[in-house]
């Protein structure tokens, strides 16, 4: 069964009374930065110094700490990882919230001790700055999400080891010191539902999981493309397949199976990727069969394509003024933009079988969501330039994000909402995961 979330100071103040209308009258949280969750974690250490222990375990690439959190010392260790997305920054929120409940409730150190990386990617964080976004253009205004080969939790499915960045081998050697029975990776959407990705199943977590969801208004993802043709222990709960077995999108240059996500599996641990909105649509939530996928996905190809080209003429455009320039966020577009021939052929190959209506409004999502973000990644830079390309794209990335929110019905989760989700289920994987392995 899930707990729910006391009221914590700073993090999660409760409910509070709504007004007659419903609205609640409690002013709306906003998501911390990474020197306020180390501020946080500090606080902690000092206040319960035998019990906490706060260590720097690695450098970014551009010399920024990180920060590994430790509460108890028990063996059985569960490992929690925020920032690995600079995009998706419920998770640091959420961490904070898990951290002060493990160090207040003695029940979530039954025979097990909490180990939080604070930000697996602090120079991600540093070039994605969205405390409050009020509309998805607001949020796409400084938008940062970096290359596959510069994220940490996926650079070892592209990249050779020898070649990894110093975030990833820091997170691997965090694994490997503290050999988790369970690592939870905090992440999320822009816009969409709730789910969970699994690289091995957790029995138990599926109904309690769909209703927290159903509670906080939150729609569970039937048909998350992130998990297209993975087994399902129920609904929104995935397992990814085996090492070996074929792709759903084979384009794609990462493999999940090869992220730090399995590093856990070399000390019989596992890996929980808990997902969840900041916008909601109840779209994502049908699971009702699709009654023309092929079609419809060869319309979503089609418009991923046409936004794609509108983004490459910007960009050659620019391009003469951008030659010189080895910037994170030009490299980021680029490697969007790089994605799109391939995986708009995927789909429009044999769509899976009992397609539902659910996982083609997944596509629709990630056909606008992945134009859009080469966009504003470029905006950004052009807007800094001073750049005569930059009103053009500027009015793209308005038109493409009201477009998104629109044809999705969006509609804000409050972040409390977000947080009191992940961090619930955090805690029943961690129980659920620990029972299991007996």
């Amino acid at each position: 069964m899930f707990l729910t979330a006391p009221r914590v100071r700073g993090v999660l103040p409760g409910r509070g009374r709504d007004d007659e209308s419903g609205v609640s009258l409690l002013p709306e949280l906003r998501y911390p930065s990474v020197p306020e969750l180390v501020a946080s974690a500090r606080a902690l250490t000092a206040e319960r110094p035998g019990l906490c222990a706060l260590r720097q375990v690695g450098l970014s690439r551009a010399g920024r700490p990180l920060h590994l959190l430790s509460v108890g010392r028990a063996r059985r260790a569960v490992l929690v990882v925020a920032g690995a997305h600079a995009n998706e920054p419920t998770g640091g929120a959420t961490l904070r919230l898990l951290a002060e409940r493990a160090v207040r409730e003695s029940s979530l150190r039954d025979g097990v001790s909490w180990h939080f990386l604070l930000c697996a990617d602090p120079d991600g964080a540093s070039l994605h700055t969205t405390p409050a976004p009020r509309s998805l253009f607001d949020y796409h205004r400084y938008f940062f999400r970096p290359a596959g080969p510069e994220q940490p939790e996926w650079s070892p499915s592209v990249l050779p080891p020898d070649r990894l960045p110093p975030e990833t081998r820091a997170l691997t050697s965090v694994i490997d010191e503290v050999r988790p029975y369970l690592q939870i990776s905090l992440h999320g959407t822009d816009l969409g539902g709730t789910w969970v990705q699994l690289t091995r199943d957790i029995p138990g977590l599926a109904e309690p999981f769909a209703k927290s969801a159903a509670e906080l208004h939150i729609p569970v993802e039937a048909g998350a493309s992130d998990a297209a043709g993975w087994p399902a222990s129920g609904p929104g709960v995935h397992v990814m397949p085996a090492p070996g077995a074929g792709a759903a999108y084979p384009s794609m240059p990462d493999d999940a199976r090869q992220s730090t996500w399995y590093h856990a599996h070399r000390y019989g641990g596992l890996t929980a990727i808990v997902e969840v909105p900041m916008w909601a649509s109840d779209l994502v939530g049908d699971p009702a069969p699709h009654p023309a996928p092929a079609a419809a996905l060869g319309r979503l190809a089609h418009r991923l394509r046409t936004d794609a080209l509108l983004v490459e003429e910007v960009f050659a455009q620019a391009q003469p003024r951008l030659a010189d320039r080895d910037d994170p966020l030009l490299r980021a577009a680029r490697w969007a933009l790089e994605l799109v021939p391939g995986l708009a052929e995927d789909w429009v190959r044999t769509p899976p079988a009992d397609t539902t209506m659910a996982y083609v409004g997944s596509v629709d999502a990630f056909a606008r969501r992945l134009p859009l973000r080469a966009a504003a990644m470029l905006l950004r830079v052009l807007r800094e330039g001073d750049d005569r390309a930059a009103p053009r794209l500027e009015r793209l990335v308005a038109h493409w994000s009201e477009s998104f929110a629109r044809r999705f019905h969006a509609r804000w989760v409050p972040v409390r909402n977000q947080i009191e989700h992940q961090s619930r289920t955090v805690v029943t994987a961690a129980r659920q995961a620990r029972d299991t392995a007996g």
